[in-house]
């Protein structure tokens, strides 16, 4: 992006799947969840200067603003996410625009910290967002083993857990982890081990609804 014609077209497609506005940056942390999730999607352009309401405010330090997105990419994403950045004029103006393209080493983590409920001891957190439509979304435990198995190759067998698995998708067409751990009498790791091996065969496939996710066969019986 190299011209305020492109980023007023940007500015007018408004906030989507591959586009954020923020007025400013002063949180790493915060910042780093955007950066994650567009990672981990299909890339994307962070507008920094530019109001939710599409007003250009701009920035007062550029400098400032890349130290923080540095230290943001570096300190709160597991791995590091690279990002490009950009600035364009318009009417005495800077946006910044950070150009995110979609990462061969997802999945990324987004670390920060949270309290234990009963000590209250900070303890770390690692989760792996998405990008929503306009929002970041964290993705579940499925999905997150899904994108990392991606790196390995696939390894799948046919005993009798998987037959199983086959003849209960045959009958009533949808099955949860925890109903397919319990279905075959096996830890939730090695059921969702034998899961997401079928999901990359191409044998089963995974949804989400929500927060939660359900397994059904590609194909299936007619």
């Amino acid at each position: 992006m190299h011209s305020d014609v492109e980023l007023l077209r940007l500015i007018d497609a408004g906030e989507g799947v591959n586009i954020e506005f923020k007025r400013l940056v002063h949180s790493p942390e915060k910042i780093a969840k955007s950066i994650v999730a567009f990672a981990n999607t299909s890339g994307g352009v962070i507008l920094i200067g530019v109001d939710d309401d599409k007003r250009i405010v701009g920035v007062d330090s550029e400098k400032e603003t890349v130290e923080i997105l540095y230290e943001a990419s570096t300190r709160f994403c597991d791995p590091p996410v690279q990002f490009e950045t950009d600035v364009v004029a318009f009417k005495g103006r800077d946006v910044l625009a950070v150009i995110i393209e979609e990462s061969d080493e997802k999945p990324h983590y987004h670390l920060s910290e949270t309290r234990d409920p009963h000590s209250f001891k900070k303890i770390p957190e690692r989760k792996v967002y998405l990008r929503n439509g306009s929002q970041n979304t964290a993705a579940t435990r499925e999905v997150a083993q899904l994108m990392a198995s991606a790196k390995r190759p696939v390894r799948i067998s046919f005993g009798d857990n998987e037959r199983t698995l086959f003849r209960y998708l045959d009958a009533y067409h949808r099955i949860t982890l925890h109903e397919y751990s319990r279905l075959v009498n096996i830890s939730n790791r090695r059921a969702m081990r034998i899961l997401i091996s079928l999901v990359r065969a191409g044998v089963i496939r995974l949804h989400t609804e929500g927060k939660q996710n359900y397994y059904t066969l590609v194909y299936p019986a007619t």
